[in-house]
């Protein structure tokens, strides 16, 4: 199966914890309120996704859940306007996402 469209704004890495949990890491930022308004529909239409495929998440993935997620948006010094998404995921919601939006980037 090939990838779905490619992310534009979002640039996720890949990690692996000590507990063998994935978590996918991206951060963009922008002066410009539409780019900024752009990187915040880009995360939306990634949780939306992840909420499709997997509904029974988020929740705790070393309890069993098969993804969760950290959204975070804030202002910084000269206007530009930052958002960060972590993804906690099981090797089959990695699978997908692999499938839907490509390889992330290995640390």
């Amino acid at each position: 199966m090939s990838p779905g469209p490619a992310l534009r704004w979002l640039v996720f890495s890949l990690s692996e914890g000590s507990d063998g949990v994935l978590g996918l890491e991206a951060e963009a930022a922008s002066r410009d309120p539409a780019e900024a308004a752009a990187i915040a529909t880009e995360a939306a239409g990634v949780l939306a996704w992840a909420a499709e495929a997997f509904p029974e998440g988020p929740g705790p993935v070393e309890d069993g859940a098969d993804w969760d997620q950290a959204l975070s948006q804030r202002e910084e010094p000269g206007g530009w306007q930052h958002l960060a998404l972590s993804l906690s995921a099981s090797p089959r919601f990695l699978d997908a996402f692999v499938a839907r939006f490509g390889d992330p980037q290995a640390d």
